[in-house]
C-alpha cells in the first residue's frame, strides 16, 4: 500500500477516525493501531507478517531477559544472543543469495565444479528498518536507557507502527515508547503541521522526484553510451535531487501521519545538499540512520577515543556495514567506501578535530565540493551494477554529443530540488503558521485544492519509493 494512493487514503481515514474515537480507552486504541499496522503490512505480503511478529516476540522476550538478569555476564549474553538473532534473520533474507553466489565463483576460480544450489529469498519490505528498530531497543535496554516494555502490545505497536514501518524514519524505543504511556492530546497546531507536511510530501514525490525519474533518471542510467556528458552530468544532479524528494518526501508523510495520530516522530533530512562537510552532510542526510550507526557502530567501535588510526579504520567499517545495509553489491560497497574514504581524508586534513568548512576552503567552494563528491558517489548508488557505473563515468569524456535531456521541465524541477536546500530552514513551519491561522474550513479547502492540484498534474500511476527496496 504505498502512500500516495487513494486505498492509503482511505486506509488512513479509517484508522485516524478509530484512533481518536477510542482515544480514552488506551488498551484498545493501542490494539486498533497495531492490528491496522498489520492490515497495512499485509497488503505487500500477508505472510511475512508473521516474521514481523516474530521479530516482535524475539525482542520482546529478550527485553524481560535483561531486564531479569542477575549478573552483567548474562546481560551481555542476552543482548548478543538478541542482536545475533535479529542480524541472522536479515543476513539470510537479504544477503544469502549474494553470499552463495560469491562462494561459487570462488569455487569456479578454484576449478571445482560443485556449486551450493540457489534459491530465490524474497525480500521483506522494510525488513532493514524493522530490524535496526529491534536492535536499538535491546541495546537501549541492556543500557538502561529505557526499562524493558512490560506490556507486549506497546512494543507490539512500537514495532509495526505503519508510518514508520517500511521505510523509516527508524524511530528509537526511547523516543516513542514513552508517547504510550500518556493520552495522545493532538492540537490544532499538530493537525496543521501535520497537513502541511503530508502535502508538502506529496509534492517532493508525485512532481519532482517522479518526473525527474521519468524524463530524466530513468532513461540516463539505463544506456548511459547513448548520451553525451552534458546528458550524463544533469542525469547525475537528476538523481541527487530526485533521491532526495523521493526518500524526504516518505519521511514528511510518515512524520505528518504520525502527528495526525498523536505522536511525534524525529526530523529525518535537514537540507543535506548545503552541507560544507561530508561529515556535516551524514549529520544532515537520513538523520534517523546515521545517527544508528553512529550510536550503535561507530561509538561502540571505539569512535575517537583510541588514535587517529583506529578512528580512520571505526570511520571506514561504519560506512562500509552502511553500504552493506543498502544492498548485498559491490556496487553499495564501492558507496560505503567512497563515503568512509572522503570522511577519513576530512579527519585527516581537519587533524582529528570536528572538520569545518575551513578544511575544503571558503563555505561556498565547500558546498559545491561536497555536494559534486556526493553526486559522484551516487552513481555507484543508482547504477545497475558496478560495471554499469564504470561505464557512466567514462561517458564523462564524450563532450562532443549534444544534449538531448535538458528540457525545461527538467531543469525548472532541478533547479527547484536544490534551491530546497538554501531557503529558511523553518519554511515549512511558516507556512504551517499561516495554516493554523486560518479558518478550519479555509484550511480545509486550501489543503483539499493542493491535494487535487498534485493529482492532477502528477504522473499516472503510483511509483514505489526507492527506500522500499532497502
Amino acid at each position: 500500500m504505498l502512500f500516495p494512493t487513494l486505498n492509503f487514503l482511505i486506509f488512513f481515514l479509517i484508522v485516524l477516525a478509530a484512533a481518536w474515537a477510542l482515544v480514552g480507552r488506551d488498551s484498545w486504541r493501542k490494539f486498533a493501531l497495531t492490528a491496522a499496522s498489520y492490515v497495512f503490512y499485509a497488503f505487500w505480503d500477508w505472510r511475512f507478517t508473521f516474521l514481523l511478529l516474530a521479530n516482535t516476540l524475539g525482542i520482546y522476550l529478550v527485553g524481560l531477559w535483561i531486564g531479569r538478569a542477575k549478573t552483567e555476564r548474562t546481560r551481555k549474553i542476552a543482548v548478543g544472543v538478541g542482536v545475533a538473532l535479529m542480524l541472522v534473520v536479515l543476513g539470510f533474507f537479504k544477503y544469502f543469495e549474494f553470499f552463495v553466489s560469491s562462494f561459487n565463483d570462488l569455487l569456479r576460480s578454484a576449478g571445482l565444479e560443485r556449486e551450493i544450489p540457489i534459491f530465490v529469498v524474497i525480500l521483506p519490505v522494510g525488513i532493514s528498518f524493522f530490524t535496526f528498530q529491534g536492535i536499538s531497543y535491546v541495546v537501549d535496554v541492556y543500557h538502561r536507557i529505557i526499562p524493558p516494555a512490560r506490556s507486549f502490545l506497546d512494543l507490539a505497536l512500537f514495532k509495526s507502527f505503519f508510518p514508520q514501518l517500511v521505510a523509516g524514519p527508524i524511530v528509537r524505543a526511547a523516543d516513542f515508547m514513552p508517547q504510550l504511556e500518556r493520552k495522545p492530546d493532538i492540537t490544532r497546531l499538530h493537525i496543521s503541521l501535520g497537513l502541511t507536511l503530508i502535502v508538502w510530501g506529496l509534492f517532493k514525490k508525485s512532481i519532482v522526484a517522479n518526473y525527474l525519474a521519468i524524463d530524466l533518471v530513468d532513461k540516463v542510467f539505463f544506456d548511459p553510451a547513448r548520451y553525451g556528458a552534458l546528458d550524463l552530468l544533469i542525469g547525475v544532479y537528476g538523481y541527487a535531487v530526485q533521491i532526495y524528494c523521493d526518500f524526504s518526501a516518505y519521511s514528511d508523510i510518515a512524520i505528518g501521519a504520525a502527528m495526525l495520530l498523536g505522536y511525534t516522530f524525529p526530523r529525518n533530512f535537514d537540507q543535506p545538499y548545503r552541507a560544507a562537510t561530508l561529515s556535516e552532510f551524514w549529520r544532515r542526510w537520513h538523520i534517523s540512520l546515521s545517527s544508528w550507526l553512529r550510536d550503535y557502530l561507530y561509538i561502540p567501535l571505539g569512535g575517537n577515543r583510541f588514535g587517529p588510526v583506529r578512528t580512520y579504520a571505526n570511520l571506514m567499517v561504519t560506512m562500509l556495514l552502511g553500504g552493506l545495509w543498502h544492498g548485498a553489491a559491490l556496487k553499495f560497497v564501492i558507496w560505503g567506501f567512497l563515503h568512509g574514504l572522503g570522511l577519513t581524508v576530512e579527519r585527516l586534513l581537519s587533524g582529528a578535530r570536528r572538520a569545518s568548512s575551513s578544511v575544503w576552503g571558503p563555505k561556498p567552494v565547500a558546498i559545491v565540493l561536497v555536494f559534486h563528491f556526493v553526486c559522484f558517489c551516487w552513481i555507484f548508488f543508482r547504477a545497475k551494477d558496478f560495471a554499469a557505473a564504470a561505464d557512466y563515468i567514462a561517458g564523462f569524456a564524450n563532450w562532443s554529443t549534444a544534449a538531448e535531456l535538458a528540457t525545461p521541465l527538467t531543469l525548472v524541477l532541478l533547479a527547484l530540488g536544490l534551491v530546497m536546500h538554501f531557503t529558511p530552514r523553518d519554511l515549512i513551519n511558516r507556512f504551517e503558521t499561516l495554516f493554523w491561522r486560518m479558518p478550519a474550513m479555509g484550511a480545509g479547502i486550501l489543503c483539499g485544492g493542493f491535494v487535487a492540484l498534485i493529482e492532477a498534474f502528477g504522473l499516472d500511476g503510483a511509483a514505489p519509493f526507492i527506500y522500499f527496496q532497502f
